[in-house]
């Protein structure tokens, strides 16, 4: 783009409030520009403005943005929605019409302008056609961390940035899934969040803040503020940790639950199989170890699909970290807690009940214990869509050669077959292994018949699942991935097409002479 004879686009942060909170960058630029322009709501000064205020100077030129609504309705066809579009359209056909004239243009942001700053919608409209950069600010989050007095977070703890406008439910899952946290847009959103804190058992340590840095700025525990009170300008803040553990005193971080005065060790891990999708799969047994725990401890996604309840903290991680999410198990639980550790499906099939029990062999965890609580596993649920092909005597086997070598499922394998044993193959293909699943079908196939069924279920009971099924010698492999689980049957195994269209497919319990893979 030829930018030779255009002015130049600043999104200046002007931090929290405080004038004195301006970088020097942006006092200068502020002072330099020949275009101010700044965002407004309707009938009521510039807050952005107010605090450039001092840095502005005589002659520049000021391009007030006013907002057609901020809260209120509208009868603009296009709904709230529409409306501001339009704004912003019109908005940014202001400022390039001061851009095409060779004038440089500060558009004034509080905070940081692109953090949930109005300045990021005029940059995406514009930045393309001119010259366009950004001068950071003090962010209203680190602002309210100065005036408590007290750090966000510090050493390997976790901050979530977070609007009120999430639904409360979604809130008070992310609350009880970190150690520190800011919840940002209040006003309005304060009796949600309120839920949302409350919920997740982070209430009493929340802190309320209101226009920090600002001569009227408010600081007081958020569970004490009278809802009626609230501006936008205001954020709940859920502070560090272990800093409020070290400065009160106690053994323990906020939030987190004390040691038990019994003994050390007084706490319980249980590990639960949530099945493999939604609520509808979950046991009764395990619905009752869920809603008793203080801590729930699992791969984020299966976490995400228990509800949050009041009180509980969640500890999230990811797919490959077994052995330490294990060992934080066990460690809240010698603390006193009643630990919750979730699996998909069953905890014993390929999931958290080994890897917890292998860890609470060491001496150490001596006193802590562990039980397992089954759940509907993956084999389960996708051999009952189909009808029965694990009628008879099966064997389950996983195609990952990440804690096994391939040596060692290839001899499974060939031995399962040459026992005529129906499988339920579980891991077979990831975007990382894609060789395995077709050497699986080779090895197969020194036993079996080219038509023997095989069921393709993927993500059953979830939002994408879909069966189908297959043959031995037609299987596709590239049709296959990570969230499939496959079942081969025997020389036994039925197909029978219903009226419908879908297949049935059975394996029976009797064993007589072998027939055809389809009938």
């Amino acid at each position: 783009m030829d930018t030779a004879a255009t002015g130049t686009l600043w999104g200046v942060g002007l931090g929290p409030g405080d004038p004195e909170l301006l970088t020097v960058k942006a006092a200068r630029l502020i002072g330099a520009a020949d275009v101010i322009a700044y965002h407004s709501a309707p009938h009521k000064r510039s807050i952005a403005r107010s605090v450039a205020e001092p840095y502005l100077r005589e002659g520049q030129l000021e391009e007030a943005l006013v907002y057609p609504v901020t809260t209120e309705t509208t009868d603009h066809p296009g709904g709230y929605e529409g409306a501001i579009a339009e704004f912003y359209e019109l908005s940014a056909k202001r400022l390039a019409e001061h851009l095409d004239a060779g004038r440089d243009v500060v558009l004034l942001c509080e905070g940081d302008p692109f953090f949930y700053g109005s300045y990021m919608y005029m940059h995406e409209r514009l930045a393309d056609r001119y010259p366009a950069e950004v001068v950071p600010g003090v962010t209203s989050v680190s602002a309210a961390s100065a005036v408590l007095g007290r750090p966000l977070v510090q050493r390997d703890e976790v901050l979530t940035l977070l609007p009120g406008t999430l639904p409360a439910p979604e809130l008070a899952r992310r609350l009880a899934d970190t150690e520190a946290a800011a919840v940002l847009k209040l006003g309005r959103t304060f009796d949600s969040v309120h839920r949302a804190l409350a919920e997740s058992g982070r209430l009493d340590e929340a802190c309320y803040v209101e226009r920090a840095t600002w001569q009227t700025q408010r600081v007081e525990p958020f569970a004490d503020v009278d809802p009626a009170s609230v501006p936008y300008f205001s954020l709940a803040v859920v502070p560090s940790p272990a800093y409020a553990a070290r400065t009160s005193g106690s053994a323990e971080p906020a939030g987190q639950p004390q040691r038990r005065p019994e003994t050390a060790g007084a706490g319980e891990v249980v590990v639960v199989g949530l099945g493999p999708a939604g609520p509808d799969w979950l046991t009764p047994e395990a619905e009752q170890a869920l809603a008793a725990a203080d801590h729930l401890v699992g791969y984020g996604p299966y976490l995400a699909k228990v509800p949050q309840r009041a009180g509980q903290r969640r500890h999230a991680s990811g797919n490959r970290v077994e052995a330490e999410r294990a060992l934080e198990a066990l460690e809240l639980a010698r603390q006193g807690a009643r630990v919750a550790v979730v699996s998909s499906g069953d905890p014993g099939v390929f999931a958290m009940a080994s890897a917890v029990l292998e860890q609470a062999e060491d001496e150490q965890w001596t006193g802590v214990g562990v039980r397992v609580l089954p759940g509907v596993t993956a084999a389960q649920a996708a051999a009952a869509r189909v009808g029965a092909p694990l009628g008879h005597d099966y064997c389950v086997l996983s195609l990952s050669d990440r804690l096994k070598p391939w040596e060692i499922i290839e001899r499974r394998l060939d031995a399962a077959g040459a026992a005529d044993l129906a499988l339920a193959i579980y891991n077979p293909a990831s975007r990382s292994r894609t060789t395995q699943l077709a050497a699986a079908v080779e090895v197969l196939l020194r036993h079996r018949a080219a038509d023997t069924p095989v069921v393709v279920a993927r993500d059953v009971g979830g939002p994408d699942e879909s069966v189908r099924v297959r043959t031995l010698g037609t299987l596709d492999p590239s049709e296959v991935d990570m969230r499939c689980l496959l079942i081969v049957g025997s020389s036994r195994t039925r197909v029978r097409a219903g009226a419908d269209g879908a297949d049935t497919v059975w394996t029976p319990r009797h064993y007589g002479e072998p027939v055809s893979g389809s009938a």
